[in-house]
């Protein structure tokens, strides 16, 4: 197999209340996996992909098939969630709170990205994302497609991301997305977002 399901990095119980254990379970452990074995089974039709990593196949992904596409992006996507997400969540700090500042804000930032993704029509993507300067600008994207794909409207590294399909939250917020969006920000892993933002800057 090329790629294999990552395992969660904290207990399925660990972000309650703001995600329950129901929830996590069925998103990791169907979800996610079901990504991955689609996603094998694309890599598996086209030999060019075979030893590529997830980041070198979303860079060609206009070239790939709805197969790959929509699972490549579904286990990239995933795979970030659970990363940027930790208990008990935390703040800013170093350089991502600079950029932040420069962005107008830690408020403002919060009510552009949750005004963005309650507003991203179906299924899709909300993201934070930073440009090749570290500049912070926010977007969304449909589906599973993320900034990475090289046909993607708004192209950038993502720093934080949150997952607006209806399977992410709708056993404990039914149809409110968008208090999900903002009970979200309880477990945004900080630390985790100020490193990839490092990365990006040097």
């Amino acid at each position: 197999m090329a790629f294999e399901l990552p395992p969660l990095p904290y207990a399925y119980d660990a972000l309650e209340p703001t995600i329950n254990e129901e929830t996590m379970k069925f998103h990791h452990d169907k979800h996610h996996k079901a990504y991955t074995d689609k996603l094998n089974e694309g890599v598996e039709k086209d030999p060019s992909l075979a030893g590529k990593t997830i980041e070198e196949i979303l860079g060609v992904i206009s070239t790939q098939p709805p197969l790959v596409r929509n699972n490549g992006g579904g286990y990239w996507n995933h795979d970030f969630f659970w990363k940027i997400m930790t208990p008990g969540g935390g703040t800013p700090s170093g350089k991502l709170a600079e950029a932040i500042t420069a962005y107008g804000g830690l408020d403002k930032l919060k009510e552009d990205f949750n005004t963005k993704g309650a507003g991203q029509f179906g299924s899709g993507w909300a993201w934070v994302i930073a440009d090749a300067d570290g500049k912070l600008s926010i977007t969304s994207t449909p589906n599973q497609d993320n900034p990475l794909m090289d046909d993607v409207a708004v192209k950038g590294t993502p720093i934080l991301g949150n997952d607006v399909w209806e399977h992410a939250y709708y056993l404990t917020y039914r149809n409110d997305r968008p208090g999900y969006l903002k009970a979200w920000w309880d477990v945004v892993n900080w630390d985790e977002a100020g490193r990839i933002y490092d990365s990006v800057v040097g």
